[in-house]
């Protein structure tokens, strides 16, 4: 039976551990003992006269053969150096000589292994790289305008490293890719502006790409050297080649760059926000080797290049929440102003539409449809609603290809093909909805990305990542221009916003009294089920716990299964606590007084620092004027923002959290701002949401119900509180008290 070839399979592929390396240097891999564990089999090849298996050796036997000049046991001088400074940047290269011949030793470090891999110092660069590089930079940087920049970039990494074809690529959001600027030889085809499968480039490479910021392939054709050990040397596997200069490339890749005519290539990674955002993509048609130092300065090129796009991207991004933050802060006051607040959202020259770059909206609230700029119409939109209201079940989604999810919408596409809809009320049907056109187009790809592989003459089915590069031209229709981080963002603040607006308004023109009594009927109904019904076995399964731990001939790991169990009771129990005190608050009658925030401040930070054993941690308290409100409830708000704030940052090793208040006219705004993980622009608008818990804190003890219990004080107190915050540079919480 012949196998299908999938490229999804390329995802799982283990490119890290390829048993092999790039034959034009070899590696030696040793413990921290100094014996070589592995190494190439192609080592004889620099090292003549050594016999072929060095397996369980002292690395010192061969020391005189690398480096006749060195001083004697320098490998384990390096290393010990390296160890003590956690890297061997400083180190690496080391130069050396082999028999006469200068090369470079590389070291990383691989699991409980040290990587030492050897290679010429000899390279196909003929120029002054310093000189070069310095005058490129300069190059690169004299225009602001970011098409100019990539061109530059491409322009001079090709003078540097003299290879054929210089591309800058960038990935999209589905992480294909797009050639967006590009220097090349005059006989070549132009590739600008092609666009490449995510299968070119699979997942588990790109994750290698933000690792190691260059990577090298100088030949195609050459055959690799296998890296040889034994099973009792080995320990748990295949040698991790993650942090090798050496490693072999994969069978389906150096296919893929044949069959692209290609001999050499060499790429820089472009990170943003710790991302991989691009490559500079180099390609040559004969072999290139280019050795570690220009290789490095070819990495001080990508790295400014990726600090320039940060730089210029952050600004892009700055004007735009500039502009919607002052939008939606009119259409805040335009709301507290205005009795109505559909007259608020949609009569003002700044209505709910400038809240994103939509060229439409509309309102549907308390029965009514108000329709802002270009929309489907009533026949299409009554349509739309119906579809959101069986299909949408949280309160904010959205979509850039709305008719290939519902494919009614394929009548209206012209005016919706993208769709972000914030939901104010499911059980009333109340929404508001943003509208994005289609965006025509033609995408152009470098051959049929739709044909993996093909049938040889054999009758077996072989890799083909594309014989052909041809362009290959699909239409792409049924999309809109994708919705951007500022314009979830600004959505999200204007949820807060509206939703504030409708509570104040709620009492005289929303309240029905009998719904709520019996609402309230059965949260008592549900806290008494939750108290009784659930604690009462919780306290009998810890009881039976107990009891077994306190047998002395109990077997350890039961032992330790039943710790477990007693933690998890503990888990449980402080989940229903907070269930409840979440329930409570509704019906908690509120007598508001001065609450001095300083005092409380002091003592939270004070346990804190106990409880997560945070004494490193630097706590900034700047201005703390004091609130109108329940003391009690108050202090909960703080306390639990601020468990927040030291407990998400302490991953960072420098934790770091900062509180301020700004006063004005009716209202005292707070910010808890910490350095920590930080959250996805994607999920902030669940941030609040009962037992919603961010995908990059599962590891972080926490039930999902603290942010829900600060949000429902917060409105008790007719205040407002909402979250700004990036991954991996933290979050800023704002809440607001009226005066």
């Amino acid at each position: 039976m012949t196998n299908i070839i999938d490229l999804n399979n390329c995802d799982t592929e283990p490119i890290h551990i390829p048993g092999q390396i790039q034959s034009h240097g070899f590696l030696i891999a040793i413990d921290s003992a100094c014996i070589i564990k592995f190494h190439s089999e192609n080592i004889t090849e620099f090292l003549p006269g050594l016999p072929p298996n060095l397996l369980g050796r002292p690395i010192h036997d061969i020391e005189s053969l690398i480096g006749a000049n060195e001083p004697p046991d320098f490998i384990n001088q390096l290393i010990s150096f390296g160890r003590s400074n956690k890297s061997f940047d400083q180190t690496n290269p080391f130069s050396t000589d082999i028999q006469g011949t200068p090369f470079y030793l590389i070291i990383n470090v691989s699991g409980p292994f040290y990587l030492l891999e050897f290679e010429p110092v000899t390279s196909d660069l003929k120029n002054d790289l310093q000189r070069m590089i310095a005058r490129s930079i300069s190059e690169m940087l004299a225009d602001k305008d970011l098409n100019n920049l990539l061109n530059n970039t491409a322009l001079q990494v090709k003078n540097i490293i003299g290879y054929d074809r210089v591309m800058i690529y960038r990935f999209a959001d589905d992480r294909h890719g797009e050639v967006i600027a590009e220097a090349k030889d005059d006989d070549l085809e132009p590739w600008l502006g092609l666009h490449y499968p995510a299968s070119d480039i699979p997942k588990q490479a790109r994750e290698l790409y933000k690792l190691n910021l260059t990577r090298l392939i100088a030949n195609v054709h050459t055959t690799p050297a296998k890296i040889i050990t034994t099973k009792q040397l080995s320990g748990d596997g295949p040698l991790d080649l993650t942090h090798s200069q050496l490693r072999a490339v994969s069978p389906m890749h150096i296919q893929y760059l044949i069959n692209m005519g290609v001999n050499s290539s060499f790429s820089i990674s472009l990170i943003y926000k710790k991302e991989l955002w691009g490559l500079v993509a180099c390609h040559n048609y004969s072999p290139r080797f280019i050795d570690y130092r220009a290789r490095d300065s070819a990495k001080l090129i990508g790295q400014i290049l990726s600090s320039a796009l940060e730089f210029r991207q952050d600004e892009a991004n700055q004007h735009l929440q500039d502009k919607f933050t002052a939008n939606v802060n009119v259409l805040s006051r335009n709301m507290l102003k205005n009795n109505s607040i559909e007259d608020a959202l949609t009569l003002n020259d700044v209505n709910v539409m400038h809240a994103t770059n939509a060229t439409g909206a509309a309102l549907i609230y308390e029965n009514n449809v108000i329709k802002l700029g270009k929309t489907p119409n009533d026949e299409q939109l009554l349509l739309l609603i119906n579809w959101i209201k069986a299909n949408v079940t949280d309160t904010f989604y959205y979509t850039n290809e709305l008719p290939y999810i519902f494919p009614g919408a394929d009548a209206f596409k012209k005016a919706a093909s993208g769709i972000l809809v914030l939901t104010l009320s499911a059980e009333l049907s109340e929404y508001i909805i943003w509208f994005k056109p289609e965006r025509l187009g033609v995408v152009t790809w470098a051959g049929n990305p739709d044909k993996p592989v093909e049938t040889a003459a054999d009758g077996s089915l072989k890799i083909s990542p594309r014989h052909s590069f041809d362009a290959w031209s699909q239409e792409v229709s049924g999309k809109s221009e994708p919705w951007g981080d500022e314009e979830i963002k600004s959505v999200t603040r204007l949820r807060t916003e509206v939703s504030y607006a409708i509570n104040q308004k709620a009492g005289a023109i929303r309240t029905l009294n009998e719904r709520l009594k019996q609402a309230y009927e059965e949260l008592d109904t549900f806290s008494y089920t939750i108290s009784h019904d659930l604690k009462n076995p919780l306290s009998t399964i810890k009881g039976y716990a107990q009891v077994l731990a306190r047998d002395p001939d109990i077997h350890p790991r039961a032992q330790e299964v039943l710790s477990k169990i007693d933690n998890r009771v503990n888990r449980m129990n402080l989940m229903i606590n907070e269930v409840l005190e979440y329930s409570r608050i509704g019906r908690i009658e509120l007598k508001p007084i001065k609450v001095e925030v300083a005092g409380i401040l002091d003592d939270h930070i004070k346990d804190l620092k106990i409880a997560f054993n945070a004494d490193h941690a630097k706590i900034t308290i700047k201005n703390t004027p004091a609130v109108q409100g329940d003391p009690t409830m108050v202090s909960q708000v703080f306390a639990n923002l601020l468990s927040n704030a030291v407990k998400y940052s302490l991953p960072s090793g420098r934790p770091e959290v900062v509180i301020d208040a700004i006063d004005n006219e009716s209202e005292i705004t707070y910010t808890i701002k910490d350095n920590g993980v930080g959250i996805d622009i994607k999920q902030l608008p669940y941030v609040f949401e009962l037992f919603k818990r961010m995908d990059n804190v599962q590891h972080i003890e926490g039930t999902g119900v603290g942010l829900a219990i600060v949000k429902r004080i917060v409105e008790k107190h007719n205040g407002k509180i909402w979250v700004d915050s990036k991954p991996g540079e933290g979050s800023t919480f704002f809440v607001s008290f009226k005066k």
